[in-house]
């Protein structure tokens, strides 16, 4: 008979709306921050809204767990313990933690998850986290498949969680203090001031700016969507989307597409199965680049690798639509295969409009889309999608093109 392991695919919510649509679009948990000392201090949240989320995903054997993943100052140490007799009180199911000292406080019988700001990277490390009561491990998202795999080999009894999606650190989770040195603001309190998503120049030993305005410390989002099964088989139990900070629409999309994906790697391995109840309905096909992201990367997963940063922008790239071809006069001509909906027009006065060249091609299907006062220089500006749409060019009027797929051509203000 096959021994089943029940795998848990782990979403983020910032509030109360996020986790439902979390719950609702196939999470088996779902990872909230705590009223304070949460890694996100701008993602804090009611015990209020955790208690109603709680009890909602009960419903479907859905867990909850609740982040207090920062570094304690002494004086906050009995509101710290108070906090977490109320969360228990609220029926939450597990505490994801980085500061060991809350191991000395009068804590309720609540199971205590392993931040990954601890940087679990080896098998001693997790080991040793598990003798000292913890159920579950977040390990660091730098780990290979191999390192994963030797983990589970020596602590087979502890849930191992992996990052499969989001946002990665240039440093080690919970070892970076750029911020607190730069700016005073520590990610070990939920403060991080972002520094690793700035621009700067490179510079060598005698002055000569190699590079200039650049995001060099910037990475590309992680994107496992294509490993989850090798995961599963190196050891990993957990499968956590990054994303506290995003809102409701990115965690819908990218919660049901690893629902899917992990669904159809259930139907071939049946050694493994969910780890919640209910089944999921959607009435949208999911799809990771209508998504926040930065372009993907599997990171260290097989070997270290160089094509992991975002050098051009920290913010999202949208998805792929063609290759600008040619500007002439007040149109330009795009290579995609892909029509451009949702088109925005606007008064002259209100913006300048240009275009973004080195898209990749797709293919040759060509479109044309007017534009005005061309200029020589442009910026990428990011939108959410929009539903307004207009299908001729009004009279005297500038455009911006706006794209479903949230892409702006380009707009100078």
């Amino acid at each position: 008979m096959i021994r089943q392991r029940k795998i848990e695919l782990l979403a983020p919510a910032k509030n109360l709306e996020c986790g439902m649509a979390a719950v609702d679009h196939g999470a088996d948990a779902v990872y909230i921050g705590a009223p304070r000392f949460g890694a996100r201090a701008a993602a804090g949240n009611s015990l209020e809204d955790i208690a109603v989320l709680v009890q909602y995903a009960h419903l479907y054997n859905v867990r909850i767990y609740v982040t207090v993943n920062t570094i304690l100052r002494d004086e906050e140490l009995k509101d710290t313990e108070e906090m977490i007799w109320e969360l228990y009180r609220a029926g939450v199911d597990a505490l994801i933690v980085q500061d060991m000292g809350l191991l000395e406080l009068n804590l309720p019988p609540i199971p205590l998850h392993a931040s990954t700001q601890m940087d679990n990277r080896t098998p001693e490390k997790v080991k040793f986290l598990a003798e000292a009561g913890f159920r579950q491990v977040v390990l660091a998202r730098e780990l290979s498949l191999p390192e994963i795999g030797k983990i589970h080999e020596v602590v087979p009894e502890v849930p191992l969680e992996v990052f499969v999606h989001g946002a990665l650190c240039v440093s080690y989770s919970g070892q970076c203090y750029v911020s607190q040195s730069c700016f005073g603001r520590s990610a070990n309190r939920g403060e991080c001031a972002q520094f690793c998503r700035l621009a700067f120049d490179l510079v060598d030993a005698d002055g000569k700016v190699i590079v200039r305005n650049k995001h060099l410390l910037s990475l590309k989002d992680l994107n496992q969507s294509e490993e989850l099964e090798q995961l599963l088989d190196a050891g990993a139990s957990s499968l956590k989307i990054e994303g506290r900070l995003k809102d409701v629409s990115y965690v819908k999309n990218v919660t049901a597409y690893y629902r899917k994906k992990l669904d159809a790697v259930f139907k071939r391995r049946t050694e493994y199965i969910r780890a919640s109840s209910g089944t999921v309905k959607t009435d949208f096909k999911p799809q990771l680049d209508k998504s926040f992201s930065r372009g993907f990367t599997n990171y260290f997963l097989f070997e270290r690798n160089k094509d992991i940063f975002s050098f051009d922008t920290p913010k999202s790239l949208g998805e792929e639509m063609g290759t600008v071809k040619e500007i002439r006069g007040n149109y330009l001509t795009v290579a995609g295969v892909k029509s451009f909906n949702n088109v925005i027009w606007m008064k002259p006065e209100n913006c300048r409009v240009s275009a973004l060249i080195g898209w990749r091609t797709i293919n040759c299907s060509r479109r044309r889309c007017l534009v005005s006062s061309p200029a020589r220089c442009f910026t990428v500006t990011l939108i959410r999608s929009l539903t307004s749409r207009c299908n001729a060019n009004p009279p005297n009027a500038s455009c911006r093109l706006l794209w479903y797929w949230r892409r702006i051509i380009s707009v100078l203000r």
